[in-house]
């Protein structure tokens, strides 16, 4: 395959670092439409991976193979070592504890206060916490990881957009999950915001030593977040390398992204 076809450039020595994520050759269509054509990429422990592709290009079906909820037409998609193809419900939802998933519109609950949307999924999730847990203690401490231990009595309307993402944030970490999969984590937000929740995810990834894959449109998120990028194109991993690598890249589908 040439470099106008596929570019992969990878100067991070990931062989010491566990695979978190492993998803080889996947392919998906929709009748004649071929949105996934062998899609590949691999997240390893601790890594922030960007992923970017034009609307359309395939990102959120592959986010929805990736946690179970639309089936590949082939292709292989391991998390944290298992064969997602091979599990039960059962087994599935437990896997899902360990991945948390950053809504682009936050997906707060609108008639709970933000104490009882980070509630729900302790209450959802019992046989990972167990049924004893004192569920105020672990609310209180993911509020105060992003900042807004004040807000636990307010409801969603009382919340600038850029607080909902941050309270959506808690209720992923809530959790601990090893995974995170953030989808446009800025979108919709004022350039001042934007920065904030960039900072906010850094300093998550940091302390809790997660692995991110990250969605987004935002030039200046992927380059300030970003150890590797893939960019998706023709439903392929059409190029990999850091954000450094990738922006001095002579090729025209690539230098499209950074313009």
């Amino acid at each position: 395959m040439n470099q106008s076809q596929h570019i992969e450039k990878q100067s991070v020595k990931q062989t010491s670092r566990k695979l978190m994520l492993d998803i080889k050759d996947l392919r998906k269509s929709f009748g004649d439409t071929h949105v996934l054509n062998g899609f590949n990429l691999e997240l390893y422990e601790g890594e922030n991976l960007v992923i970017m592709g034009k609307s359309g290009s395939g990102k959120s079906v592959m986010i929805k193979c990736l946690v179970g909820l639309m089936q590949p037409d082939s292709g292989n998609i391991k998390v944290m070592g298992k064969d997602i193809a091979t599990l039960n419900q059962i087994e599935l939802d437990e896997l899902r504890t360990e991945i948390g998933f950053l809504f682009q519109g936050s997906a707060l609950y609108d008639s709970m206060t933000v104490r009882e949307n980070l509630e729900f999924p302790l209450r959802r999730h019992k046989h990972k916490f167990g049924t004893n847990i004192d569920t105020s203690e672990l609310v209180a401490e993911a509020l105060e990881n992003v900042g807004l231990a004040h807000t636990i009595d307010l409801m969603p309307e009382e919340l600038s957009g850029g607080m909902k993402r941050r309270v959506a944030l808690a209720r992923t970490l809530i959790l601990r999950p090893k995974i995170i999969l953030y989808d446009e984590p800025t979108s919709g937000l004022d350039p001042i915001t934007s920065k904030e929740i960039i900072e906010l995810m850094r300093r998550i990834q940091k302390q809790y030593k997660t692995s991110s894959l990250i969605i987004t449109h935002d030039v200046d998120c992927a380059r300030v977040v970003s150890e590797r990028m893939v960019l998706l194109v023709d439903g392929i991993d059409y190029a990999k390398g850091t954000f450094a690598e990738l922006a001095a890249s002579s090729d025209k589908k690539v230098k499209a992204f950074f313009k």
